[in-house]
């Protein structure tokens, strides 16, 4: 649910709009510099590997020059067996990379690096729920396909490297359990560098030193950590922090930036003050508190929102707000299959439309539209994503981030913000996915126990479906009622009808309407009373709705009412279909269709009644589509056979 802060002074909108404009490309922009810096560290993992180990820490010594693009030194993973007998651990670990030794206990072990998989095997097997600890020294240049996870590059003329391994990257640069079944519950990092650099990492910076001609920085993170979120950032930085005060709680965040942007930088991220306390009035303290959060300069156009300190190429609200946003939703639940990878960032740019809904609310209404026209470019794409070894599904900008952040809009449509706000929280402060990993059916569990409703129908449509509905409305008027007919085509085959709240504003010069009416079926009828003359008629005038080519037009006579009820639905044995006005409205024959487009049954109804029945004991439980053709339309909808 919504809180109030006492921050948002009436001020600060105007502010913030003095500053920025919104910016039409800013999601394109940051799906598209995402999608490319991650394209090199697209490696897909086996599918069969060994397993049976829960990892507790990591503890990273790492030797970086940024004036030369390699690593080297030691990862120690400390990890508890889930197995009963644990003899074989393995690390992900990419060819190019060396391994020069790995120790047990102090000793040196035998161990097998092929195929990007490092095997080490315990001849004395580790016993359930024990812990044990292997380190690994290692050295080389990790592999340069022209965008990588490891990038050596340099700013005014001063080198730079730093680390980018969403979503299969960190193996090309350290050895670890690199997949979306596991975090580390903690992290220490200890990267020795020249002198004259400052290295950035996750969690705390513990301490800085001197060591020989170079200098040792140590970073400390306790909290639970995906393998991909670990990174790294080595140059001359400039450092400052700022602090965010809201409630009884105090946040320092730390900022890494090139000296010679460090003043244009800083007029630019003073917006994270308010886009943190709004986040945490919406969604609970910020996930990482005991910590820090920051930004660190990097040679990308877009960001990265690794853990506690993300990596920014540029500054715009958006980019700024979409990042930090990723710390709930991203961070600390993290998206359990790359599948979901909407419940990362679909989220994060929801969220960044919530910055504007709040912060600059002259641009909520055109992000929204902005979203929506960039979704209906293309008439098919899922917000699910099928193929794990596309980047570009993966990180589609279309997909992933703009119709994930709008289905996210409908359901708060369709729940209204107590119930959508009280899910989100109820999921983020669920102890079986806080600080681990989250799939969309966990996520639905939450809504459904808000609203108090099952979402199969949404989810089934926006969200495993394709493609988005067109509207169309006849409409006429008689004194101050107004009939009109809602008419609803599909853009995509797989889904048969999209159910949804639809608004529908009636105007005229001087006074004007909204009318929402929940569109179950093709060909719907409704009236309402207006008590003024109308001239125009607009379907999601606020684009409230993923929706696209929407038609409406005046009707000389006006509409038949023509009333459809399905019952009860889910059935067992029969089925009832009952029309309004069933003459009138030509409905002279159902069509059923099972789930697969075979017809099942023709039924017409008695002449002269307004109702049919369906004998369904010979259906075999599941979902089932049924069509009502008439002259110049169809009617088509769902009904549920279970027993």
């Amino acid at each position: 649910m919504k809180k109030s802060f006492a921050f948002l002074f009436l001020l600060l909108p105007i502010l913030l709009q003095a500053q920025w404009n919104f910016n039409e490309g800013d999601l394109q922009t940051i799906a598209g510099m995402e999608r490319d810096a991650h394209a090199g560290a697209l490696k897909p993992l086996p599918a069969e590997r060994a397993g049976g180990f829960d990892v507790k820490w990591y503890g990273c010594r790492w030797n970086i020059d940024p004036a030369v693009r390699a690593i080297s030194g030691s990862v120690t993973t400390f990890f508890t067996a889930l197995d009963p007998s644990l003899d074989t651990l393995w690390l992900d670990l990419t060819q190019e990379l060396t391994v020069d030794s790995v120790t047990r206990q102090g000793r040196k072990t035998t161990w097998n690096h092929a195929s990007g998989i490092l095997m080490v095997p315990l001849p004395v097997p580790v016993p359930l729920n024990s812990s044990d600890s292997i380190t690994v020294y290692y050295h080389g240049i990790p592999s340069d396909n022209g965008f990588g996870s490891f990038v050596r590059d340099e700013h005014n003329g001063v080198p730079v490297i730093w680390t980018l391994s969403e979503p299969y990257g960190a193996a090309d640069w350290w050895p670890c359990k690199n997949d979306l079944t596991d975090k580390a519950d903690s992290l220490d990092i200890f990267i020795s560098t020249p002198a004259g650099y400052r290295a950035a990492a996750n969690g705390i910076l513990v301490s800085e030193t001197p060591s020989g001609s170079g200098v040792i920085c140590h970073w400390k993170h306790r909290y639970p950590i995906a393998a991909y979120l670990v990174c790294l950032a080595v140059t001359n930085y400039s450092r400052y922090t700022q602090q965010v005060v809201y409630g009884q709680d105090t946040l320092d965040v730390l900022n890494y930036v090139y000296p010679e942007d460090s003043l244009n930088v800083a007029t630019q991220l003073w917006v994270v003050d308010p886009m943190i306390r709004l986040f945490d009035s919406l969604f609970g303290i910020y996930p990482f508190q005991l910590e820090k959060y920051g930004h660190v300069q990097f040679g990308w156009g877009g960001g990265m929102e690794h853990q506690t300190m993300t990596f920014l190429g540029s500054f715009g609200f958006e980019i700024v707000a979409h990042e930090l946003a990723h710390q709930w939703f991203g961070d600390m639940i993290t998206c359990g299959s790359w599948t979901d990878i909407w419940l990362n960032e679909g989220f994060a740019t929801y969220l960044s439309g919530i910055c504007y809904e709040y912060l600059i609310p002259s641009l909520w209404q055109r992000f929204r539209e902005v979203r929506v026209e960039g979704i209906i470019t293309q008439p098919g794409g899922s917000v699910y994503c099928p193929d794990t070894t596309d980047v570009g599904r993966i990180f589609d900008g279309r997909l992933s981030y703009a119709k994930g952040a709008m289905i996210l809009h409908q359901l708060r449509w369709i729940m209204g913000d107590q119930a959508f706000f009280t899910a989100l929280n109820s999921y983020l402060s669920d102890g079986a996915l806080a600080y681990g990993f989250a799939r969309t059916d966990q996520l639905k569990a939450h809504l459904e126990n808000a609203c108090g409703q099952g979402l199969d129908w949404y989810f089934d449509d926006w969200f495993t479906g394709e493609g988005y509905p067109s509207y169309q409305v006849g409409w006429s008027q008689r004194a101050d009622t107004v009939l009109f007919m809602l008419g609803q085509t599909q853009s995509h085959p797989s889904v048969s009808f999209f159910e949804m709240k639809v608004p529908i504003r009636f105007w005229n010069a001087s006074r004007d309407t909204i009318i929402r009416v929940m569109n179950t079926y093709h060909g719907q009828s409704f009236t309402a009373i207006i008590p003024f003359t109308v001239d125009s008629v607009k379907v999601d005038p606020e684009y409230q709705l993923i929706s696209g080519n929407n038609t409406v037009s005046a009707v000389a006579e006006p509409v038949v009412y023509c009333e459809l009820d399905v019952f009860p639905n889910p059935a067992t044995d029969r089925i009832t279909f009952r029309f309004g006005v069933a003459p009138e409205c030509g409905l002279d024959r159902i069509l059923v269709y099972d789930h697969e487009g075979r017809l099942m049954d023709e039924i017409r109804p008695a002449r002269y009644t307004n109702y049919a029945e369906l004998d369904t004991r010979h259906y075999s439980p599941g979902l089932y589509l049924y069509v009502i053709p008439q002259q110049e339309s169809r009617v088509s909808g769902k009904f549920m056979i279970a027993r």
